[in-house]
């Protein structure tokens, strides 16, 4: 059965003043099921107390029919009106609370979901506290497409200027949100639910930084408890973060989009030093980050074999996932330079992902890539000198690859100030390293990051004389 069926045809030529606004459709017909699920919760209602709970019942097929076209209908902002002027949401909010039927619950946020389009209406649907709180109560439903209605639904609010602070204030209030979002991202293998949920993460984080600061802190508050005979408290659980790399793994293979998604929230957390250290000090400090992160660059994206437009695709991504692998980079070297300070001994530079060729081969590639990318904008924009909205794209196309460079620029040099003689060494056995890979480097770090470039320069002369030498007549500023 289709799930949104077409309207039907309306009686509303024959009868004068019977259509809605300016639509086709019937107000009888409309009002007669808007009666039709009131007898529906009444039923339920009365249903005898004893009867076993948990019981779900299932709609008629005919009951069904009808409120799925009402469904369809309700997309109409004539339609939503009539529905909001006979309080309809009034009437959904009684099937929220007493329906034991998934399906008609569905529906019924379905409904109103459509309804939250129109910006009016919205607003008075936002300012329903309690019709608030039910639909905040149904995140924590076990029914996958209720749930999904639901954030399709929690997401138009947050969308709208007008009413999104209601929502984040309504959301920070209900600890239980937090919750039942974590347990769908971590436990669902819907990926339709999945990237909406990550969507209202998303979005929540975007809106607001303190309510961000609570969830990351939220996953510690239950594992962290008062010391014991002066031992030392146990280090923090953060919850967000593995539920949110559980989430992208189930994402990654079915839904790019929603890959991004989750890759956009990471980068959210790293804004604050709460969420780098939510990353960064989690059990396994951080290796199923890295190790996540690092497979998409090295293994899936602006692969080789690919054409180098396809950084004009992925450059969102990418822009993410390098901007969480180079803030856990700053972090974990901090951290390393820390120990040595404190000890007075110089320490082996000990991170297992800090010095890895084929990352540093992949951060090369997708620089040349954006280089070919360049030479093509340039024609391109010749092309369409006397277009004014080709013009417009393309420049909002040149900055995000501008915001992409930087990240991945500030990433490298980081990465190449810390190669030893021997990782270059290893970097050259392997290829990622050679005059072509390394020219491509220094074009793009110098002069901004001169001191990275001398310093791995340095370090080349002892691995590849040959090689640095070259490089040097490249780039004579490099000449000592």
């Amino acid at each position: 059965m289709d799930r949104n069926p077409s309207p039907p045809s309306s009686e509303a030529e024959e009868e004068e003043g019977d259509a809605v606004g300016n639509t086709v459709y019937s107000k009888h017909w409309l009002f007669s099921i808007l009666t039709r699920l009131i007898e529906v919760i009444s039923s339920e209602k009365a249903e005898p107390t004893g009867s076993p709970e948990g019981i779900q019942t299932e709609l008629e097929e005919e009951m069904e029919n009808d409120i799925c076209k009402l469904w369809d209908m309700s997309m109409d902002e004539d339609v939503a009106l009539f529905l909001q002027e006979f309080n309809a949401p009034d009437i959904f909010m009684g099937v929220f609370v007493k329906s034991k039927c998934p399906r008609l619950t569905e529906i019924c946020v379905g409904i109103l979901g459509n309804m939250a389009c129109f910006q009016d209406i919205c607003m008075s649907i936002s300012k329903d506290e309690n019709l608030g709180q039910v639909l905040l109560q149904r995140l924590c439903d076990s029914d996958s497409p209720t749930l999904l209605e639901t954030s399709r639904l929690l997401l138009t609010c947050l969308s709208q200027p007008e009413v999104a602070n209601v929502w984040v204030e309504r959301i920070r209030e209900n600890p239980s949100v937090y919750d039942c979002v974590c347990f769908i991202m971590s436990s669902s293998t819907n990926v339709e639910l999945l990237v909406k949920v990550g969507e209202v993460v998303d979005k929540l984080f975007d809106l607001d930084e303190e309510l961000m600061l609570n969830w990351i802190k939220n996953g510690t508050s239950r594992s962290v408890g008062p010391s014991v005979d002066d031992s030392p408290e146990e280090l923090p659980d953060f919850k967000i973060v593995p539920c949110i790399l559980e989430a992208a793994r189930q994402v990654r293979s079915d839904n790019p989009e929603g890959l991004d998604v989750y890759m956009h929230i990471l980068q959210l957390l790293t804004t604050v030093d709460e969420g780098i250290q939510a990353i960064v000090q989690a059990p396994d400090g951080g290796k199923e980050t890295w190790s996540l992160l690092y497979d998409l660059v090295c293994h899936e994206l602006c692969q080789p074999d690919d054409p180098p437009i396809i950084v004009q695709e992925q450059k969102t991504l990418l822009a993410s996932i390098l901007s969480v692998l180079s803030a856990m980079f700053a972090s974990q070297t901090e951290q390393e330079y820390t120990k040595m300070r404190k000890s007075n001994v110089k320490l082996p530079f000990s991170c297992y992902f800090i010095l890895d060729m084929p990352l540093i081969g992949s951060l090369i590639r997708i620089l040349q890539y954006m280089e070919g990318c360049g030479k093509r904008s340039v024609d391109n924009a010749k092309e369409s000198e006397e277009q004014e909205t080709g013009r417009a794209d393309l420049n909002e196309e040149d900055f995000h690859l501008k915001i992409l460079k930087d990240i991945c620029c500030e990433l490298l040099s980081n990465m190449l100030q810390e190669l030893t003689k021997e990782n270059t060494l290893e970097g050259l056995h392997q290829g990622h390293l050679n005059e072509q890979t390394c020219s491509c480097a220094f074009q793009n770090l110098l002069p901004l990051y001169f001191a990275s470039v001398e310093s791995f320069l340095e370090v080349l002369r002892e691995a590849d004389q040959t090689l640095a030498d070259s490089l040097e007549k490249r780039f004579p500023s490099l000449k000592v």
